[in-house]
C-alpha cells in the first residue's frame, strides 16, 4: 500500500471555514493543491432498523435538495456528548417511533471522499420496541417496511436515490446473509 501524501500546509477558506486548501506531496515527489469540504458537528448516523431479520424499516421524508419526498433509511446528526449508538437509538425513536435493545455499529460510509471528509456511521438496530421521542422534522415521517430480498426493486424506484441509504442497505443485506 502506498504511503499517504505529506500535508505541507492547510488553509481554511470561506466565511464559515468549511473549505480547506491542502498542499500535498505524493510519494513520487509530485505536489498538488487539493480543495476539500470539511464536515461540521459531531458526525452522523444512518440506521438499518430490523423488525425481523428479513425486513428493514424505511422512512419517506421531504428532501429539500431535490424538492421531493425521498425514501431511505432514517439518519441524523450525533449530538454533543453522544456516542454513535446513543445517537442511532435517539434518531430511531424520533423518526421511526421505535427504540432498539441491540445496536451494532457496522462501519463508516463516505460521501464524495475525493473532496469531502464527511462520514456517516452505519448502525444495525435489532430487537425493536415501540417508543417515540419528539424530533426536529416538520411533519411525521411515513415508515415503510421493506423486505431485504426485494432491494433490487427498491433501487429502481425514482424516489429512492439517496446513495448512502442504498449502499447501507446492500451492506446490511450482505452481513445478514453471512449470519448462521
Amino acid at each position: 500500500m502506498r504511503p499517504l501524501p505529506i500535508i505541507h500546509s492547510r488553509e481554511e477558506q470561506g466565511s464559515e471555514a468549511r473549505r480547506e486548501l491542502l498542499d500535498l506531496e505524493f510519494s513520487n515527489g509530485e505536489r498538488r493543491r487539493y480543495h476539500r469540504l470539511k464536515s461540521g458537528g459531531h458526525g452522523s448516523v444512518i440506521i438499518a432498523a430490523l423488525p425481523d431479520p428479513q425486513t428493514v424499516l424505511l422512512v419517506r421524508e421531504y428532501a429539500a435538495g431535490t424538492h421531493r419526498y425521498e425514501l431511505g433509511l432514517p439518519k441524523g446528526r450525533i449530538d454533543a456528548g453522544e456516542d454513535v449508538l446513543a445517537a442511532a437509538n435517539r434518531e430511531l425513536k424520533e423518526e421511526v417511533g421505535f427504540g432498539a435493545r441491540k445496536l451494532t455499529r457496522v462501519r463508516a460510509i463516505t460521501q464524495a471522499p475525493s473532496y469531502m471528509n464527511h462520514e456517516i456511521q452505519l448502525v444495525i438496530a435489532e430487537d425493536l420496541y415501540p417508543e417515540r421521542l419528539p424530533g426536529d422534522e416538520p411533519e411525521e415521517l411515513e415508515v415503510l417496511p421493506w423486505k431485504l430480498a426485494d432491494l433490487h426493486e427498491l433501487m429502481l424506484l425514482e424516489d429512492c436515490s439517496e446513495g448512502r441509504s442504498l449502499a447501507a442497505l446492500f451492506i446490511v443485506r450482505e452481513l445478514l446473509g453471512r449470519r448462521p
